[in-house]
């Protein structure tokens, strides 16, 4: 299958590396934002040998471009762009959008879908795999399901995106400029569909509205990060929660927490002893909670050099590339699609 790279930040790059390990996929084509990696050959782009595919900015000629899938991984995501590459005949696997667009949301992109003859699925890792996937797959362990949550605890500090940190997320910043900057909006269009996909799957009697919150720490002595020092008083930890209940009762809950690691930071939060990890809990007969190691890096220089989170996320959207090529036109979610495997390594296969 031919597969073209829409984007190539840490997400993209790592998505890059997993289609060229894929025994059933071929890279392309590939678009990029800036102009200084218009014309270079992407093996440059990733310092590794040349791969004979050269990286443009060129919308156009993407889309011209004779393909079976796009992995469209920019910062922000683009509907008007997306609806444009399924239109041209190639299906779409993103990480930015999509997992469970209401009908309103989804009808533009569905559109374009059927005049495409392409299929939409949005996946990842947080969201789209921890925070729906996995509570859904753990609840069929389960009877008389009353509480599905999936969290997520990580030290910030390893996330390699200076700019996003400091400008996007408002690390570093006074807590009122982070509580009034964009992320909890940006954020919340993903999680907000993990939570609507757990309610409506599991069947419970929600009400429509999902509850919102944000929390923030502060730096009560200088902390030294990627991004610079994070002077006292400014912001050093953020909490943000997703929620969604029957009457006064949250069934489904989905939370980020993100630290520039454990020290010096009011409120005091910490991670535990178990530290940074992916967490599962289903409340029902019987319940489980489930930890998950190893999409965190070990230290922060290791998270700088190649984060696992953002590898899985990116490896998440290639293997689900055939299984998305072989579906039926629409926007696809994991309610619509076969169980999503991986595949073996290539000394092993």
């Amino acid at each position: 299958m031919r597969v073209i790279q829409w984007a190539t930040g840490g997400v993209g790059r790592a998505a890059i590396e997993g289609i060229l390990l894929h025994p059933d996929l071929e890279l392309v084509g590939c678009w990029v934002h800036s102009d200084s990696k218009n014309g270079m050959d992407v093996g440059e782009i990733l310092g590794i040998d040349p791969l004979g595919v050269l990286a443009t900015t060129s919308k156009d000629e993407i889309l011209a471009m004779e393909a079976d899938a796009v992995v469209y991984t920019p910062l922000i995501p683009d509907r008007d762009e997306v609806a444009a590459i399924l239109r041209s005949g190639k299906n779409v696997v993103t990480p930015v959008g999509w997992f469970y667009p209401s009908e309103r949301d989804g009808a533009p992109l569905a559109a374009a879908c059927a005049e495409g003859g392409t299929t939409l699925h949005g996946t990842g890792i947080n969201p789209g795999g921890i925070t729906e996937l996995h509570p859904l797959m753990f609840s069929a362990l389960s009877s008389a399901v009353t509480f599905v949550r999936g969290e997520e605890f990580s030290d910030i500090r390893t996330y390699n995106a200076p700019d996003v940190v400091r400008h996007i997320m408002m690390f570093g910043g006074k807590p009122e400029e982070a509580m009034g900057g964009p992320m909890l909006g940006l954020l919340s269009g993903g999680f907000i569909q993990s939570v609507r996909m757990c309610v409506d799957a599991l069947g419970f009697a929600a009400e429509p509205r999902v509850r919102t919150s944000q929390e923030v720490a502060v730096a009560t002595a200088p902390i030294d990060s990627p991004i610079g020092v994070i002077e006292p008083g400014h912001v050093a930890g953020q909490r943000f929660i997703w929620e969604a209940f029957v009457g006064e009762t949250c069934v489904v809950r989905i939370a980020v927490n993100w630290l520039m690691g454990e020290e010096n930071l009011d409120p005091a939060w910490e991670f535990g002893p178990q530290g940074e990890r992916f967490e599962v809990e289903v409340q029902g007969d019987p319940s489980c909670t489930v930890t998950i190691k190893g999409w965190q890096p070990d230290t922060v220089e290791e998270g700088l050099e190649r984060n696992p989170g953002v590898t899985a996320t990116a490896f998440h959207c290639v293997n689900s590339i055939p299984y998305v090529v072989a579906a039926e036109p629409g926007i696809k979610t994991y309610l619509d699609l076969p169980l999503i495997a991986g595949r073996a390594h290539p000394d092993l296969s």
